[in-house]
């Protein structure tokens, strides 16, 4: 095919990159051609954006060890910043001054199935109000067999609490907020695994905080051994049916009493699990797990599993769950395949019935790793009904993007060295920002363009977008 015709046809339709290529496909291009003239499509320069930088009083290198998350810790209406790296945790305010930072041995650790809880880039870390003091606690684990729970504000010990763990398990790892009495941020999940063997945290346990701060013996609401667990990452918990209560989720649903509700049929196991409201014709919120093995996606709630899908056994590894087609009824699900190098997404609809598919390497900005992209998360980015999705370059320090994961097509490419990546609304517009760990640095970029929709509810109303902002990792942001 000639190179004026090409440039002709990208011309006409260099801002609907999906009908541009269909047109190449027409006119007889190559796969070579495709390729190099949608190139053309992509960014060409990096962002402007200018970040907040925030530095950082850590040690720079980390192994993948720790995260980040956001929450109210000095109780001003402002969203501050946690971050732990091994040995250590710090708290900054929302305009970056240091509060305070430990050097305690905090529950962090790198590859799960084989170190325990919480899995890769996880912070290991909750905020709340959990004694009803009106002023927001900070609880994490320590490699001592302890709980530690303290003041926010300035980091002083309220508490240190040993807890003996399961039998055949080393210590609790994994720690998660909950509201399981219908009395609020009151409740504790803690979860571990098995020491022997491929390490997922089949065993939980559910406390009532105010009988771990009074009581010696504290003893626990229930516990389970038989948790169907993500094999990489932490339990989430969420109100599924909107009792004001939560149900802890993996692939079976544990109810605020202990009890199983659901059991789904795996064959493999669970790669990644995320909550959204996929199907609004459906009371309530559904989980969406990802499976490596007979490389499923599920869709279910406390009640049923709502449907199965794949696409040519391809196996789906990581995801994002959004509304990234608003036209269409409900949420889209992104999959991202596990390819090495070449990646090639695929895009479900809330039916279950596969709507997109491309190969990254068609897509991403001129540059881009051929590995593809990781940490991909849902961001609300522009106030509008289109939500776009988040992520840094794989298996490196390097850029983070915006797309649409409908098509592909990258809308901003900022120049970073980032070793992590986190999305949350932090200005207070509902909008979100990325916020990034660069050694130690926090970078954060928002969108410097005015809200049209800025009497939009924020994000953090609702209940399962908190607790999964405190509960996420490399899996499952």
């Amino acid at each position: 095919m000639n190179t004026y015709l090409i440039k002709s046809i990208f011309v006409k339709f260099r801002f609907y990159p999906l009908l541009f290529l269909l047109m190449l496909i027409s006119n007889g291009c190559s796969q070579k051609e495709l390729s190099l003239a949608y190139s053309q499509t992509r960014p060409q320069t990096y962002s402007q954006i200018k970040p907040q930088i925030i530095e950082l009083d850590l040690p720079t290198k980390d192994n993948k060890v720790g995260g980040l998350i956001t929450a109210d810790v000095d109780d001003d209406g402002q969203k501050d910043f946690i971050i732990t790296k091994p040995g250590h945790i710090a708290v900054y305010n929302h305009s970056g001054k240091k509060l305070w930072v430990k050097q305690i041995e905090i529950q962090v650790i790198g590859k799960s199935e084989k170190n325990g809880l919480p899995g890769w880039h996880a912070a290991g870390v909750q905020a709340a109000d959990v004694d009803g003091d009106k002023q927001t606690e900070v609880l994490f684990l320590t490699k001592d067999k302890t709980l530690q729970i303290v003041q926010g504000k300035n980091g002083n010990i309220k508490k240190s609490i040993t807890l003996d763990s399961p039998s055949g398990t080393e210590r609790w790892e994994h720690l998660v907020v909950a509201n399981f009495r219908g009395k609020g941020d009151q409740d504790l999940l803690l979860q571990t695994t098995n020491v022997k063997g491929y390490r997922v945290g089949r065993y939980l346990a559910a406390y009532a905080i105010n009988d771990l701060l009074k009581f010696k013996n504290p003893q626990p609401l229930w516990t389970r051994d038989d948790f169907l667990a993500n094999a990489h990452n932490g339990a989430r918990v969420a109100d599924l049916n909107g009792d004001g209560k939560d149900e802890v989720l993996g692939g079976t649903v544990i109810a605020p009493n202990g009890k199983v509700l659901i059991k789904i049929p795996l064959k493999g196991h669970i790669d990644s699990l995320f909550v959204a409201d996929v199907r609004p014709d459906i009371p309530g919120l559904e989980v969406i797990v990802l499976e490596e093995g007979a490389n499923r996606v599920f869709l279910y709630n406390s009640d049923r599993l709502i449907w199965t899908t794949n696409y040519k056994n391809q196996e789906p590894q990581n995801a994002a769950v959004g509304d990234f087609y608003p036209n269409r009824p409900g949420l889209e699900i992104w999959n991202r395949s596990r390819y090495q190098n070449h990646q090639k997404p695929f895009v479900f609809d809330a039916q279950g019935k596969l709507i997109a598919n491309y190969e990254m390497d068609h897509v991403a900005p001129q540059g881009w790793t051929n590995r593809g992209v990781e940490v991909i998360f849902t961001i609300d980015w522009t106030g509008g009904n289109q939500q776009l999705a988040a992520a840094k370059e794989r298996h490196k320090s390097g850029d983070v993007g915006i797309f649409n994961p409908i098509n592909g097509q990258f809308l901003y490419r900022f120049q970073e060295k980032a070793d992590r990546l986190y999305v949350a609304d932090i200005s207070g517009d509902w909008r979100e920002e990325l916020i990034v760990l660069s050694g130690n640095q926090l970078r954060i970029y928002s969108n410097p363009k005015p809200n049209k929709s800025s009497d939009h509810p924020r994000l953090w109303s609702q209940s399962h977008y908190r607790r999964s902002k405190m509960t996420w990792n490399y899996y499952s942001p």
